[in-house]
């Protein structure tokens, strides 16, 4: 510890002694309001870590963790990942971030939790563009403020975000087949709206799938129905079979990247489900939002000109907090996804719209979407070089792997685990449908907010569990 630490850290305990009686955590918050207040803790201060505070202070680091996150939510104290906690400045109080993450909780041991409940992508320069773009955007005369957004003021919002997607094999494909949607979620939504017909339709999903397609689906007073998969994807005997016996209207599906397990289904695969999917008139929603890389193969929308839809957005590549996606249909249906999002909410705000017009059409942005996908390939070569000797799915393209459990592990039981050793991973459990079988699983998030260093010793503390299974350890 420095000098100046340590006179940081003595000025501290001086003014925790002068409080009243309370909860310790409360006590050394007050204390610490007291001292920015007396200057006695100036702005850009660096505050002690947890360990070292709570050891001088007689508490817990649990408890000076809870401190200085009371203070950080009241906009006293600036948390920065890898670097500390500290006093802000008035400049700072006064500037709220667009993308802010939230106070980190604490684990059992007093360490800062680490989430990898799912992936999270780091701020490489995205949030001064967002600012910037929003500067531009504010200066710039705006009449259509004062009225209802109609379709064509959406027009070169909607060309840019296909000039965006230029690289994705869609099809025939113009600007008014596209709708901009409040997310990838939004867009699923938009899309059962456009299909479904009938008092109980049935959209069938992947056994273990994306958790929005079910939740999508329910809201819509829908039957989700699982559909068996293996190494590469959905089986086409199970998926026509499925179909007919149901009278299934919709195939949701993530071809491209399969969420949770990575799989990747291969161009033949996607040919034969496209074949039962035309035999049975069957609507395909292939969703293409957590996948990271370059289009490996057509997409559904290209091989089933009449009965393919595509759903992606900018949130795992570029920033979740716009709430901003794309929902393409297929031409003969175009009128029926717009009517869903204007019946539905009107179309995006245009301010908003403009703003993803701005966006997507610099290059700076696409200098940064690559350098996202750069940090997130070395995230999950990390989490293999630590892993690799569990059965591990993974690839450099997706923003979580796969892990299956080793013996002596259920899912439930090792997420309670992890959980208690500070880092938080999401159950197989979560991918099945309410009443199905889930394997002895677990998706481990790729969170890129997280110091590489912190982000190891997360991993670390999850392969010290698998190398101890239950038999070992009471849980």
């Amino acid at each position: 510890m420095t000098v100046e630490q340590n006179i940081v850290t003595d000025t501290i305990f001086d003014l925790f002694e002068k409080q009243a009686s309370g909860p310790k955590y409360r006590v050394l918050a007050s204390a610490l309001r007291d001292g920015i207040t007396q200057g006695k803790l100036p702005p850009g201060t660096r505050l002690p870590p947890v360990r070292e505070l709570g050891w001088r202070l007689g508490m817990t680091p649990g408890t000076v963790a809870r401190a200085y996150t009371i203070l950080t939510d009241e906009n006293v104290l600036l948390a920065e990942v890898g670097r500390g906690t500290f006093v802000r400045g008035e400049a700072e109080s006064a500037a709220p971030l667009l993308i802010e993450s939230g106070p980190r909780e604490v684990a059992e041991n007093g360490d800062r939790m680490v989430s990898l409940f799912t992936g999270r992508i780091p701020d490489l320069g995205q949030v001064g563009l967002v600012r910037e773009a929003l500067a531009r955007i504010a200066a710039r005369p705006a009449p259509g403020l004062m009225d209802y957004p109609t379709s064509r003021a959406f027009a070169p919002a909607r060309q840019v975000a296909l000039d965006w997607l230029s690289d994705v094999p869609l099809g025939q494909v113009h600007h008014e087949d596209l709708v901009l949607s409040h997310g990838a979620q939004n867009g699923i939504s938009l899309v059962m709206q456009a299909v479904l017909r009938g008092r109980r339709p049935v959209v069938l999903v992947e056994e273990l799938c994306y958790p929005g397609f079910r939740r999508a689906a329910e809201l819509l007073r829908a039957e989700p129905v699982p559909v068996p998969m293996d190494e590469k994807g959905i089986r086409p005997d199970a998926l026509r079979d499925l179909a007919r016996r149901h009278e299934a209207q919709l195939l949701c599906t993530s071809p491209a990247l399969h969420n949770p397990t990575t799989i990747v289904t291969p161009p033949e695969r996607r040919r034969e489900i496209a074949d039962v999917a035309r035999g049975c008139g069957l609507h395909i929603l292939e969703d293409d939002s957590t996948f990271l890389g370059q289009a490996r193969c057509e997409t559904y929308r290209a091989m089933l000109p009449e009965l393919g839809w595509f759903v992606s957005s900018i949130s795992k590549t570029l920033t979740p907090g716009l709430r901003v996606g794309f929902a393409i249909a297929p031409r003969a249906r175009r009128a029926d996804l717009r009517r869903a999002a204007e019946y539905g909410f009107f179309g995006l705000a245009l301010p908003l719209a403009d703003l993803v017009a701005d966006l997507l059409s610099r290059q700076e942005t696409r200098q940064i979407v690559r350098a996202v996908r750069e940090r997130n390939a070395l995230y999950v070569r990390s989490t293999v070089n630590i892993l690799g000797g569990h059965e591990l799915r993974w690839s450099e393209e997706a923003p979580f792997v796969w892990l299956r459990l080793p013996p002596g592990w259920r899912a439930a039981a090792f997420c309670m685990a992890a959980e208690a050793k500070g880092v938080q991973v999401r159950a197989a459990e979560d991918f099945a449908l309410r009443d199905a079988f889930a394997p002895h699983a677990v998706r481990i998030g790729m969170n890129g907010q997280v110091p590489l260093a912190e982000f190891e010793q997360a991993i670390l503390r999850l392969r010290r569990l698998l190398d101890d299974p239950p038999e070992q350890i009471l849980v």
